[in-house]
């Protein structure tokens, strides 16, 4: 909806420009006129002579006479990354409130595992397949969801993907079998795999390089937090003797149902070649001259991306350090989040003999430690300031970015060995609380860092880059929740977080490695940007 009024709106706005152009022109002589044709326009330019330069030509001239709208410089009010502050928040907002609503949708029913197992006549470990499928859902969509964005629009791809993943949402909730509950997580993860996995897009697209500082943060918290409080609610749900497990499945409907019409009505499309698709349209109308082109009308079709980006992910994993040893980091994180949906029946509930409900209210002090680390956002925005002088609009290094996860790495295996370990019944609960809740500092600043860092090496590939990691840390994480009963149960609580944490000292050399001998690596990167631009 709010797309269609922007699109609206834009017609408006050209129409009284050209009205605005015509008048003034009708003022000057038949020459001014006709220089005033020639001159037409500092952001349109011939196609042809685009490509002439592009083939390394020296020709140029009007060609077939189309004009390819383009950005009238750097403060082009069409650019998002020049709308005014309280409206790119706005979004933010928005767009955080649906990315909260589809990741809480792969945690809520955790707590109801034991009454959803009884219900469906199957075992523990196997009702975890609900929660692997919505993890494979989104692993299996993660490669479509980029191109279709970069086809259609960052707005069509949120909307229509969400408007499904309602659907199977209701099915999860009323399906009778579970096999029927397998098939619809699955079909929720691959529906929700679009807002999931390109949201760090639309922070690219109206954020430039220091205020991206402030903002990411926000995308991220929503990503990582509402996994951790799902069970907090799931777990009231499933105590609560009046309400049937399948409550938590409709919470999740309502809040997800909230968060689609919020986005409907107020979300607006953010993709800038998109933008000046609908300008060179409104222009054709307008001016009834059809040689406006945009360049996205000229590019590839969805399909044709798709070939382009599919082998793409298996390149990146293989040749690109950066992408492969921060990726091993994501991944790990996000296998530890959603093994800790079961790992915490282990690490609290047996230990310490908690209720249903309060195992899942545990969970709140990693939601506590990823919401700390928000909260100092704007303390890393000044200092992403200072760091370029308080110069508008300028570039930063993308070593800087990694300063978060230098200082969190350290902390991820001290957290795991102290709650491995700490975990007895001697020992207060509050010391396994204050291990998670660092968990929760760490999961988010190393999220943060790993993102901006990518976005920054790879610019226009960073989208293929992100991807990669998020096919494989979703499939890897789907994976271990199938493993993760087991695991705790054949080697114990201590074990489990031991071989994790061992993995965890092996991975945390990485940040400092790569603020060292990052800009080394990019300019021998054929995907990266080159240092020197």
């Amino acid at each position: 909806m709010w797309s269609y009024v922007q699109y609206r709106r834009m017609g408006r706005d050209l129409q009284q420009e050209v009205e605005k152009e015509s008048k003034i022109a009708s003022q000057k002589d038949p020459k001014s006129i006709s220089d005033d044709v020639e001159a037409r326009r500092a952001d349109s330019y011939p196609l042809s002579a685009l490509e002439s330069k592009e083939n390394g030509a020296t020709t140029g001239g009007r060609g077939e006479d189309r004009i390819v709208v383009r950005v009238e410089g750097d403060d082009d009010p069409l650019d998002p990354k020049n709308w005014p502050l309280i409206a790119r928040c706005k979004n933010i907002a928005i767009l955080s409130f649906l990315i909260f609503a589809q990741a809480w949708a792969g945690a809520a029913e955790s707590m109801a595992n034991k009454t959803a197992s009884a219900e469906f006549g199957v075992s523990q470990v196997a009702e975890n397949l609900s929660t692997a499928m919505y993890l494979f859902g989104i692993g299996s969509g993660a490669i479509f969801a980029g191109p279709l964005s970069e086809t259609v629009g960052r707005n069509p791809t949120y909307l229509v993907s969400t408007f499904c993943y309602l659907f199977f949402v209701l099915g999860s909730a009323l399906t009778p079998t579970f096999g029927g509950q397998v098939v619809c997580c699955f079909l929720v993860g691959l529906f929700s795999s679009a807002t999931l996995s390109i949201n760090g897009s639309s922070v690219r697209d109206q954020f430039r390089p220091v205020k991206r500082s402030f903002a990411f943060p926000i995308i991220a918290w929503a990503n990582v937090a509402a996994p951790a409080i799902a069970p907090i609610a799931g777990g009231w749900i499933v105590s609560n003797p009046s309400l049937s497990w399948r409550w938590t499945e409709w919470v999740t409907l309502i809040i997800s149902g909230l968060a689609f019409l919020v986005s409907f009505l107020f979300l607006p499309e953010t993709y800038l070649p998109i933008l000046l698709d609908w300008k060179a349209k409104h222009l054709r109308r307008i001016t009834g001259d059809s040689r406006y082109v945009s360049e996205h009308a000229e590019s590839a079709s969805f399909f044709r991306r798709l070939r382009q980006a599919g082998p793409l992910p298996t390149k990146f994993l293989t040749r690109e350090p950066v992408i492969a040893v921060l990726g091993g980091y994501l991944i790990l994180l996000y296998v530890l989040l959603f093994t800790f949906l079961s790992g915490f029946d282990y690490i609290f509930k047996e230990t310490y003999e908690l209720s249903t409900a309060i195992t899942g209210s545990c969970f709140a002090s990693i939601a506590a430690g990823a919401t700390f680390f928000t909260l100092l956002a704007p303390g890393l925005y000044s200092w992403a300031r200072w760091k370029t002088e308080f110069v508008r609009g300028s570039s930063i290094e993308p070593e800087f970015r990694l300063w978060p996860a230098i200082v969190a790495a350290p902390l991820l295996p001290i957290s795991l060995f102290w709650l491995g370990w700490g975990d007895q019944r001697s020992i207060s609960i509050w010391s396994d609380l204050g291990a998670c809740f660092v968990f929760g500092m760490v999961i988010i600043a190393i999220y943060v860092s790993s993102y901006e860092y990518i976005i920054d090496s790879y610019g226009d590939h960073a989208a293929i880059g992100l991807a990669s990691i998020t096919i494989l840390r979703y499939l890897v994480a789907g994976g271990m929740v199938m493993a993760v009963r087991p695991m705790y149960e054949g080697i114990g609580t201590h074990w489990t977080m031991t071989l994790l944490g061992c993995i965890a000292v092996i991975l945390l050399p990485a940040p400092l490695a790569f603020w060292r001998y990052g800009r080394k690596l990019r300019s021998r990167s054929p995907y990266a940007e080159s240092p020197d631009d």
